[in-house]
């Protein structure tokens, strides 16, 4: 193709049917996240590798083009403004019946579009078969078998799309209904030609639209009372003869279509070896009553891999690597006869600080790797499940649990991803619950603070402290329930997909993420921070340089906030300062202390810690840290989500007393045991 051609591709298909997958695989690391235009709802862009202007839009996961939650609302408003080039509509093989639901509601919309039937790989090991060249002719649109976890088909599939995009090639059929419905449909289309083709939208889409009852497509078309009126009795002439609502005689003619189009194309062998064995693992991993017990023990068992087995060892090499080039730097600079002044600046603020925080950049890498194979083998949305009835006790559904999965990774995209939540209610509960949730950028902290004074027990230290967040969670969101969202939340629905080896690939672009997320925050604002902190703790308020830190403007600020924290044992001035930088991220608090201990590495501050804290108080230290209020961009996300910086302010504040209080409850009954 010629690469000066610009075309957008939409990829479009319903949740957990290897959406992500194949977009990773056909755009690699060429990708951005982004915003749609006006709303809150995320989107990934990509340029299709090897194919320079081939852009993919990675549309939300939905499971029809119906106006009832914000992903159906932003995936349907794209593609009627946007219109894309083509349409790539990803499907499960497995489960085609329930798939070729949304594929027939999007042929409607009468755009350049490819049906990739996913993991074909899987139907073929059941024994089953798909007759591709049927399926074909049965649809009217180009079908490619592929397996996205495999990269199979995957190159076929590009270069199909993009000579159905070049050539603007339509689905041949549009038309799947007979009987009442039929009638219906193509008599209300008669009537609104015009207002269609003014509003800009398909004719056969508006028709089935009205027929639907869709409000948004009825003001789209400004239609008149005596049309609207016309529209009225021809819908329920249909629902009088069919002995059904609009809805679900709309609904029974495009399965009606499905069930005949599978008849003709599909052989069944049974059911899929994979779905056999998710039935076996079910029974064990959503017991009734070991189900949740199985998941902090799996849990537990991620954490002491990450902090026990691999982390620390591979954290520790890399501190020795940074050590190495800041003590070859510092004599380089000695050499150089560059002034004290700057020495202790670059040294002693920029390399002990960022160097610090970054050491621990294999351990957050391992972290993720664990997670993304939990999430990618299926288990994750078991644990959604499960915790659906957990959830609705404190006023939640199992939905909920997703973006509080995710604030374990960090805060910001969390409270994001709550606008796929389709109650107000649920959404605005779960955003003020997910800070409480310990993210990533605490494991520097967590990693420290273990190695310091519970080197023994570190994994177990770090479990009790994520159980912590999510138990105090818990309580506050019982609180809310029964004082600001009264009320139940909307019932929860999601398909469990089958058990299944996550893509290496995926799950090694899942740690590049977070690794580079990681390294552009050191690099950026924890690098900002330690330079701050450095220019406060080395001059006073007269600006000048101190020989001792306790003289300077940063000790002065923190000896002022110092007794706050008494009461939870810890009263030093160093310590108040760190949980200060801690706003800007949460990193910054072990840096904090690298420049305030004047610690020449990580095994120093960890050594020198003791100085500051007992075990006692630093463990009452590490549950203000787990539960005080997030960074400013977190902060910053609540404020967009929740509508303003009052309500903002509100909840940080009130997370931050709540932190205060459990801190003093840990300090004081750890003070009465001991």
């Amino acid at each position: 193709m010629n690469n000066s051609t610009a075309l957008k591709i939409a990829l479009i298909g319903n949740p957990n049917c290897g959406k992500t997958t194949l977009f990773n695989q056909l755009t690699g690391s060429n990708q951005h996240v982004g915003n749609f235009p006006g709303v809150t709802v995320e989107k990934k862009e990509g340029s299709i590798r090897k194919h320079k202007g081939v852009t993919v839009i990675d549309l939300p996961g939905i499971y029809s083009l119906s106006p009832y939650t914000a992903e159906e609302v932003v995936t349907r408003d794209y593609l009627l403004q946007e219109k894309p080039d083509c349409i790539i509509n990803i499907i499960d093989a497995t489960s085609i019946e329930r798939n070729l639901y949304l594929t027939l509601q999007l042929m409607e919309l009468d755009l350049p579009m490819v049906l990739a039937l996913n993991m074909m790989d899987e139907v073929r090991a059941s024994g089953a078969s798909i007759d591709i060249a049927k399926l074909q002719e049965e649809l009217g649109i180009p079908v490619v078998p592929i397996s996205a976890s495999k990269n199979e088909g995957t190159e076929e599939l590009t270069l199909r799309t993009i000579k159905i995009a070049e050539q603007q090639q339509r689905p041949k059929k549009l038309d799947f209904c007979k009987g009442y419905v039929h009638t219906a449909i193509h008599s209300i289309a008669h009537l609104i030609v015009d207002e269609a083709k003014q509003a800009g939208l398909p004719l056969r889409f508006a028709a089935t639209k009205i027929v639907e009852g869709d409000e948004p497509v009825m003001t789209a078309l400004k239609l008149m009372e005596p049309e609207i009126d016309i529209i009225g009795h021809i819908v329920e002439d249909m629902e009088s003869h069919l002995k059904t609502d609009r809805e679900a005689a709309m609904a029974d003619m495009r399965y009606a279509y499905i069930e005949k189009v599978c008849a003709a194309t599909v052989v069944k062998a049974g059911e899929t070896k994979e779905h056999l064995r998710s039935v076996k693992i079910d029974n064990i991993l959503t017991h009734k009553y070991f189900a949740i017990p199985i998941f902090l023990g799996i849990m537990l068992l991620v954490f002491w891999l990450t902090f026990g087995l691999f982390g620390a060892a591979l954290s520790n090499l890399l501190a020795m690597g940074i050590d190495e080039f800041t003590a070859l730097t510092s004599q380089a600079m000695q050499s150089a006869g560059v002034s004290p002044a700057l020495h202790s600046l670059v040294i002693d603020g920029v390399f002990v600080g960022v160097g610090s925080v970054l050491s621990f950049l294999p351990t957050i890498v391992i972290l993720f790797c664990f997670l993304s194979i939990l999430e990618d083998s299926g288990y994750m949305a078991r644990v959604a499940f499960v915790m659906d009835k957990l959830l609705r006790k404190i006023g939640l559904s199992g939905r909920s649990f997703v973006p509080m999965l995710i604030g374990f990774g960090c805060s910001v995209p969390a409270i994001m991803a709550t606008r796929t939540l389709p109650s107000e209610r649920d959404r605005k509960m779960t955003i003020l619950l997910t800070p409480f949730m310990s993210c990533s950028a605490k494991l520097p902290i967590y990693a420290t603070f273990t190695a310091a004074f519970f080197s023994e027990y570190e994994a177990l230290v770090m479990f009790s402290l994520y159980v912590m967040g999510i138990l105090v969670g818990i309580l506050y969101g019982l609180l809310l329930q029964k004082t600001i969202y009264k009320g139940k939340p909307v019932p929860f629905v999601m398909e469990l997909p089958s058990y299944r080896f996550p893509a290496p690939k995926t799950v090694l672009l899942h740690m590049w993420e977070k690794a580079k997320d990681f390294l552009i925050k050191a690099f950026t604002i924890i690098f900002i921070a330690t330079i701050i902190i450095w220019v406060l703790q080395s001059f006073d308020f007269g600006f000048n340089m101190v020989t001792d830190s306790q003289n300077s403007m940063l000790a002065s600020l923190g000896k002022l906030l110092a007794p706050i924290f008494k009461p939870l044992g810890f009263a030093d001035w160093r310590a108040a300062t760190a949980l200060i930088t801690g706003l800007t991220a949460k990193e910054a608090v072990i840096s904090t202390f690298a420049v305030l201990m004047n610690a020449s590495d990580t095994s120093a501050v960890i050594s020198m810690l003791s100085e500051v804290f007992t075990p006692l108080q630093a463990f009452s230290f590490l549950t203000f840290c787990l539960l005080y209020m997030p960074c400013v961009a977190a902060m910053a996300a609540v404020k967009r989500e929740m509508g303003g910086y009052r309500i903002a302010l509100a909840a940080m504040t009130f997370q931050t007393i709540i932190a205060w209080i459990s801190a003093f409850v840990v300090y004081q009954i750890g003070l009465f045991i001991f």
